[in-house]
C-alpha cells in the first residue's frame, strides 16, 4: 500500500520535492532519505543502460526497470514519459501498463519523437502540434483505471526557442485538455523565464519545475513564492553514482592496497535488498503452500 497519492503531494499546500531514481536500489535510497516522491526518470534510466537520452531505450525496456522500483518502494512514482513513445496510441498502452504496475502518474513532453534530452545544446527541439499533444492527455486521462493518476503535461517550448506568450498558450491547452499538472522547463543558468512565465499567467493547477541547471541562481522562498508546487531533482542520484564510481574506480587502480573510506558496507547492500529475510520462515496462511 503506498503512502500520500502523488495527487496530494501536488495539491499540497507547501513546495514539494521529488527526488529521481532509476533502479530499485536507488528508489529504495530516496524513500529512506525521506522524499514522499520519486522520478523515474527517463535520463538517468536510458544512461543506465549505457543509452542516449533520445528514445533510444523502448517504453516496455523503461517500464522493466520502473517494475523493479515499484516493488522497492512504497512511495508514490511519477514516470519520465518523454513523449509517450510516438503518438496517442502509444499513450493509451503506456497508461495502461502503468496502472498495472501501481505508478500513480506520468509526465508527458510535447517534444517530436524521438525526443532529444532538454539540456543538450547545438541541437534542435521541435514542437508536436498543440491538437496532437492534447490528444495524447486525453488519451491518457480516458484510460487511466485509479481517479487519482495524474497526467503531467510538460512545455517544452523555451526549450524549443519559442516566447513566453506561445508556452503560456499551449499550458492552457494541456490544462483544458485535462492534464492534472504542467511542467514548465528551462536551461538557462537564471529561473528568468520560470519567472516570466508563473507572473503572466494563471493556472488552476499545480506548477512542477526541474530547476538543474538554475538553482545555484535562485532560491526555495523564489519558488514559493512564484506558486511553484513542486520540484523535480531530476538527475542528481546518476550523476552522484557516476561520480563516485570514477572515484572508487580511479582509486583502487593507482592504489589497491588502500582502505575506501567512501564505500557502503556490505551490509548496507544487504540491508538496503532485504536479504535478512533469506532465511525467516512463513507464518499463517503461507503455510499451504508448502505441503
Amino acid at each position: 500500500m503506498k503512502t500520500r497519492s502523488l495527487k496530494d503531494i501536488l495539491l499540497s499546500q507547501k513546495l514539494e520535492f521529488l527526488m529521481e531514481a532509476h533502479n530499485g536500489i536507488s528508489a529504495k535510497i530516496v524513500e529512506e532519505a525521506g522524499f514522499q516522491a520519486i522520478w523515474a526518470s527517463s535520463l538517468s534510466i536510458s544512461s543506465s543502460f549505457g543509452l542516449r537520452d533520445c528514445n533510444e531505450a523502448s517504453w516496455s525496456q523503461v517500464l522493466q526497470t520502473i517494475e523493479y522500483i515499484t516493488d522497492s518502494v512504497k512511495i508514490p512514482i511519477l514516470m519520465d514519459g518523454d513523449n509517450g513513445y510516438g503518438n496517442y496510441n502509444n499513450v493509451r498502452i503506456l497508461v495502461k501498463k502503468l496502472n498495472k504496475l501501481g505508478v500513480q502518474g506520468i509526465c508527458i513532453e510535447d517534444q517530436l519523437f524521438p525526443k532529444k534530452n532538454s539540456l543538450l545544446n547545438n541541437v534542435k527541439h521541435e514542437l508536436e502540434d498543440i491538437n496532437s499533444f492534447c490528444d495524447k492527455i486525453k488519451v491518457a486521462k480516458d484510460h487511466q483505471k485509479n481517479e487519482k493518476f495524474c497526467v503531467v503535461a510538460r512545455l517544452e517550448g523555451f526549450i524549443a526557442g519559442y516566447n513566453k506568450n506561445e508556452v503560456i498558450h499551449r499550458a492552457h491547452k494541456y490544462i483544458c485538455a485535462g492534464a492534472d499538472a504542467i511542467l514548465v522547463h528551462s536551461k538557462l543558468n537564471t529561473p528568468s523565464q520560470i519567472i516570466d512565465f508563473m507572473e503572466d499567467s494563471n493556472f488552476e493547477v499545480p506548477v512542477i519545475i526541474v530547476p538543474t541547471t538554475y538553482f545555484k541562481n535562485s532560491n526555495l522562498d523564489l519558488f514559493i513564492n512564484l506558486g511553484i508546487s513542486a520540484i523535480i531533482w531530476a538527475n542528481h542520484n546518476l550523476r552522484a553514482s557516476i561520480y563516485a564510481m570514477k572515484s572508487v574506480c580511479k582509486s583502487i587502480l593507482e592504489n589497491p592496497s588502500d582502505d575506501n573510506k567512501n564505500l557502503a558496507s556490505i551490509n548496507e547492500v544487504f540491508e538496503l535488498t532485504n536479504s535478512l529475510e533469506l532465511d525467516s520462515k512463513p507464518t499463517g496462511a503461507n503455510l499451504r503452500f508448502l505441503n
